[in-house]
């Protein structure tokens, strides 16, 4: 028990900073649903969804790799640290080198024309995350939470500093006649670039303090530490497209599988935008996803060899459902009046119906994500390629079947029916080769009894606000009390251990 007590707790400092830093970066959705067109939002939304993807792609599992061998007994911490540091940096400028230089196909091939400096900031902003992320990891071994955290929040506040002066004050600045247009070379007739600028000057500030806390290294390409670890995380890097495989996908072809006109005065890309946009509103659940990785990934390799280590996953497993099931309720019944308050404009209101979708989709990645230790324990790596290219191909094609019917339901349909399949193979294939006693059919009860709750919570209407705010939040309360009827024995030490100082 004190091991989850403790697992809690750096969940709550990543999750703090993911939450705390997210969710202020999350109320930007309110300044481009103001200030920015749904075309340019379609463009932003497609354009990040490549983002996530390409990110992987620059880092291809070396972060998960970097856990295994620096917790081994055979290699010294600091050497896999230098080593792995310096693959990164020579192949993400390697890999970024080239997206720069084909930045103007790739506009044309998205239908960009004229826009390739948006793809070059794109390279930059790839390469700068790539060269980040094991110093970030490094510090996740190190248990320096709160280091992380404050880089982290860092990073997202400057962002936000950033989005708001470029899209927001500067041209109320410059109607008022208190700034020249033109000011530092500012744009009127740019809108989504500044999103993009943004993010790469705060990435590349933040550079020097994240490397001097995480430690300097020394640049080593020693093939005897790097050969088993690009072994052992090239599988990964098809694993780490099942994070982003889905959004990459349904956001990014979605203006491209939805009929032109589908929706009354809208062109697809600026549905794409009313898409992009609502998929936001399930951000809660992912930052709870990462918050939640960033903790739980070295957690697990360092209980790994303790004798009780599979009931201690599956205790995580049931907890992690229990909590994720109540946030998604919480979510998907209050979404009346929560999805206005940060989305605004009109029109974006007819695909909140998608949230609750999407919400079980995210709870199903976050599943999947715990059931994955067995093949990283295990080393069967392999096995993630083949669970990722499976949900890559019910991805597209609930896509191609649903989007052209049923736009955005369609669209988060894919999200969902992708992370539930990946889910369902992963635990078979585990149970197989490391076996773990998982509370299977408690754990699918809460799954099915919080879905249809959140569907009945959201379409509930008793007329008033408050009449609907008491009424569907009273669904939200009798899910909780049969939680804490169903989980007596369970809940009872967990509240005396997080009593005891």
């Amino acid at each position: 028990m004190s091991q989850l007590k403790k697992l809690a707790g750096q969940t709550a400092i990543y999750g703090l900073s993911s939450i705390l830093g997210r969710s202020i970066n999350f109320l930007l959705i309110i300044v481009y649903t103001a200030y920015l067109s749904k075309a340019d939002l379609g463009a932003y939304s497609s354009i990040y969804a490549l983002i996530g993807f390409l990110n992987i792609i620059f880092t291809y599992g070396m972060e998960t790799s970097f856990f295994r061998f620096s917790t081994g007994k055979n290699l010294n911490p600091e050497q896999v640290y230098s080593n792995t540091q310096s693959l990164l940096i020579t192949s993400s400028l390697i890999m970024g080198t080239c997206l720069y230089f084909f930045a103007p196909t790739l506009a044309g091939l998205m239908d960009y024309e004229g826009q390739a400096y948006i793809f070059r900031w794109t390279a930059l902003i790839l390469t700068f995350d790539a060269i980040l992320a094991i110093p970030f990891a490094k510090l996740r071994l190190e248990n320096k939470a709160l280091i992380f955290a404050g880089a982290k929040l860092l990073n997202i506040f400057l962002n936000i500093f950033l989005n708001l002066i470029l899209i927001a004050w500067l041209p109320q600045w410059i109607n008022l006649g208190l700034v020249q247009e033109g000011f530092l070379g500012y744009r009127s007739d740019w809108g989504v670039e500044y999103i993009f600028l943004s993010n790469l000057i705060a990435n590349g500030l933040i550079i020097p303090f994240v490397w001097w806390k995480a430690g300097f290294f020394k640049f080593s390409l020693d093939k005897s530490v790097l050969i088993p670890m690009w072994k052992y995380s090239i599988p990964l890097l098809f694993m780490g497209l099942a994070g982003v495989n889905n959004e990459l996908v349904s956001r990014l072809l979605f203006e491209y599988t939805l009929p032109n006109q589908f929706y009354v005065g809208l062109s697809s890309r600026e549905a794409g935008g009313v898409f992009g946009a609502t998929f936001r509103l399930a951000i809660l659940m992912n930052l709870v996803i990462q918050a939640f990785r960033y903790a739980a990934e070295p957690f697990f390799f360092r209980q790994s060899s303790e004798k009780n280590s599979p009931l201690m996953y599956a205790r995580v497993m049931h907890a992690f459902i229990l909590f994720c099931t109540l946030l998604m309720i919480a979510i998907s019944v209050n979404l009346n009046w929560i999805g206005p308050l940060f989305i605004k404009g009109v029109g974006y209101s007819e695909a909140f119906h998608i949230v609750p979708t999407l919400l079980f989709g995210y709870l199903f990645l976050g599943i999947y994500f715990n059931l994955s230790i067995w093949f990283k324990l295990t080393d069967h790596t392999r096995y993630s390629f083949w669970i990722t290219l499976l949900g890559a191909i019910v991805t597209i094609f609930v896509i191609l079947v649903f989007v052209p019917k049923l736009g955005y339901l369609g669209g988060a349909m894919s999200t969902l029916a992708c992370y539930l399949v990946m889910t369902v193979v992963c635990y078979f294939l585990g149970q197989k080769y490391f076996p773990v006693p998982y509370q299977t059919g408690k754990g699918t009860f809460y799954l099915i009894l919080a879905f249809m709750i959140s569907y009945l919570g959201f379409y509930l209407d008793l007329g008033s606000f408050w009449m609907n705010f008491l009424g569907k939040n009273s669904l939200l309360l009798v899910f909780i009390g049969l939680t804490a009827i169903f989980e007596k024995k369970e809940l009872s030490p967990l509240l005396r251990s997080l009593k005891k100082p």
